[in-house]
């Protein structure tokens, strides 16, 4: 008879510090419970790989033996008798993709995946090679890992092997005078720039950590106009080359009033938008409120009539007390002219 795998598991016990104990430090509390999430963490995340390897068993054996224009329909009504989500499912069986990709490559041993917690294991499947290479390695000597070892890992390789920074910079980094995560988030605003904005930067950035800030929130600033540029129509269909003209404005100095030009633009543009959605409900409002109304109702026909001229494509409103700022509406598909009151 096959034993039943369950009787081979024995009750998790967990020692949880007394909460209403005053002379328990606040310190050892706090990690005390840390300690015991830990081991909930990691059991969680066992416990998820081996539901996705036999979520996967289940749906390859419908995939060979059960084939049909209607396939997947068995594995489906599995997941239904069980209560499991579809998206859940995929979820878990990625989890266990990765942890057999990681283990297949050599980077884990099937015993290192106790030091991982939940979340750590997943940022690691999700990084490059030779950042789960060096997280591996400190799994096998023992190490606790958490997200932010895996973070720190994924910084301290970008920091020294990334090609986009300056010599110096390096050099400082595998000299401990700078900390990797100082250098990673440049790394990453660089990344995302064309290669006439990174050497821009990087060749003038150097290995002191306010430069470095501040030439990050400069690539940042970059890629942030560089993506939303097409979104401004005014620069649509013409010659206006954004990339140049910011790459022209970093060079003599005026990047930061030009980027405001944008912004505003932006902002204009969407209010513009925004003002025709609005006058547009308004007219419709009015409409629906003029066939409402009737002699018996002479303060709401009195209010219509106040509000008739925001109806029009011509509004004007007074700002500032004696100044009169006024705007046209130009639009194709006018609702037949908008509300007009009876009188």
């Amino acid at each position: 008879m096959t034993p039943d795998p369950l009787t081979a598991l024995s009750e998790l016990e967990l020692t949880l510090p007394n909460p209403e104990d005053p002379q328990v430090p606040e310190g050892d509390f706090l990690a005390a419970v840390d300690r015991a999430w830990l081991v909930c963490d990691r059991m969680d995340l066992q416990t998820d790989i081996w539901r996705g390897r036999i979520l996967r068993v289940v749906r390859d054996r419908e995939k060979k033996h059960h084939a049909s224009p209607v396939g997947g329909q068995g594995f489906l009504r599995w997941l239904a008798d069980r209560e499991i989500s579809k998206s859940q499912a995929y979820q878990w069986m990625h989890l266990a993709n990765s942890a057999d990709t990681l283990m297949a490559a050599g980077y884990l041993e099937p015993g290192d995946v106790s030091r991982f917690s939940r979340r750590a294991f997943i940022e690691t499947a999700q990084a490059t090679p030779e950042v789960q290479q060096l997280v591996g390695e400190a799994a096998r000597q023992g190490e606790r890992i958490t997200r932010r070892e895996v973070r720190h890992l994924a910084d301290q390789w970008m920091a020294v092997s990334s090609e986009l920074l300056p010599v110096a910079v390096k050099e400082k980094v595998s000299q401990a005078q700078l900390a990797p995560r100082q250098v990673a988030p440049l790394v990453r605003a660089l990344e995302k720039l064309p290669p006439v904005h990174q050497q821009a930067i990087a060749t003038a950035v150097g290995p002191d950590p306010e430069e470095l800030k501040q030439a990050t929130a400069e690539a940042e600033v970059l890629s942030r106009y560089l993506n939303s540029g097409a979104q401004i129509q005014a620069l649509q269909d013409t010659s206006c080359d954004l990339e140049a003209a910011l790459a022209e404005a970093q060079r003599v100095g005026s990047l930061r009033p030009l980027t405001e030009a944008l912004t505003a633009a932006a902002q204009l543009e969407g209010a513009i938008a925004k003002l025709y959605t609005t006058w547009r409900r308004l007219c419709l409002v009015l409409d629906r409120l003029e066939a409402e109304s009737s002699a018996s109702t002479p303060q709401l026909r009195a209010l219509l009539a106040v509000l008739s001229p925001l109806s029009q494509s011509q509004l004007a409103i007074q700002l500032g007390g004696d100044r009169l700022i006024g705007v046209e509406l130009l639009v194709d598909d006018q609702p037949e002219n908008a509300y007009i009151p009876e009188g």
